[in-house]
């Protein structure tokens, strides 16, 4: 077993370390030994030394709490969920704790650096339902960004296109002729300090699809690091929060059949 467990971890962890301190463990809790055999369709457990994190400034807004959702806002920076270099600076880890809700868990995805509306569920029970809204467009959501003006763009207007980002990529890619995949209905709304304040309706949900539309129409979202140009902003860099902003979202609730709409508390421009 700890062959195996080199072969596969060693990049990631301390294999001996963490095999010597009995922190690998089989689903009933015992510890695994160095000498172990390998057992095909075994599971392992482990809990792994957790990086230094820089805290994430902001704080996150509860819009709503009922015994099935929490409807948080979010600001710029805060991943949704624990990943990568993003463990305790996570929606997912603070409210856990801090309200008390073990299974706590987001419905649908949020950039890390983008603010605003995410809807959780308290309870893994209640997941099913709500998920299958946003799978199947039962959740209307709109955003708001600011970018540059453009005068030679006709508004409102719909980009459509096919949108992909290849595992492992920092960025999405748009692919000429493949079957539309996104599809983002823009307007603007206003002018704020020599920029567009635009309303944006996606009418699906492919990763970074706002910011790629946007800088595909040549207004790039005001801060976005990655489009039209990779900045390799570092990971604890706050200074420039993306002007995008997940400002409403309502559907008909699959449970009781209420009307749920719920507003951002935030404004754009937004703040470090």
């Amino acid at each position: 077993m700890s062959v195996w467990l080199r072969d596969k971890l060693t990049e990631r962890v301390q294999v001996a370390r963490l095999l010597d301190e009995e922190r690998f463990v089989y689903a009933d809790g015992s510890p695994v030994a160095g000498n172990d055999p390998y057992a095909p369709h075994t599971f392992v457990w482990f809990h792994r030394d957790l990086p230094d994190e820089t805290p994430v400034a902001g704080q996150i807004q509860i819009v709503h709490r009922d015994e099935r959702l929490v409807v948080i806002d979010k600001p710029a920076f805060l991943s949704s969920i624990p990943r990568g270099q993003h463990i305790r600076e996570s929606v997912v880890v603070r409210l856990r704790e801090g309200l008390g809700l073990p299974e706590l868990t987001p419905l649908h995805r949020l950039d890390r650096i983008t603010s605003g509306l995410l809807v959780c569920a308290t309870q893994q029970r209640w997941r099913g339902p709500y998920q299958s809204l946003f799978q199947s467009g039962g959740m209307a959501k709109t955003y708001r960004a600011l970018a540059p003006i453009c005068d030679d763009l006709e508004l409102p207007t719909t980009v459509a296109n096919h949108i992909s980002k290849p595992r492992g990529a920092t960025r999405a890619e748009v692919t000429p002729g493949a079957p539309i995949n996104a599809e983002t209905h823009v307007t603007l709304e206003t002018h704020i300090d020599g920029l567009g304040l635009y309303r944006l309706i996606p009418r699906t949900g492919r990763t970074h699809q706002l910011r790629v539309h946007l800088n595909d129409l040549g207004i790039p979202i005001v801060g976005d690091p990655l489009y039209p140009n990779d900045l390799a902003v570092a990971i604890d860099d706050f200074s420039q929060p993306l002007q995008l902003l997940a400002a409403e979202i309502a559907f008909v609730d699959p449970i009781d059949g209420a009307q749920r709409r719920f507003v951002s508390t935030r404004q754009l421009p937004l703040s470090p």
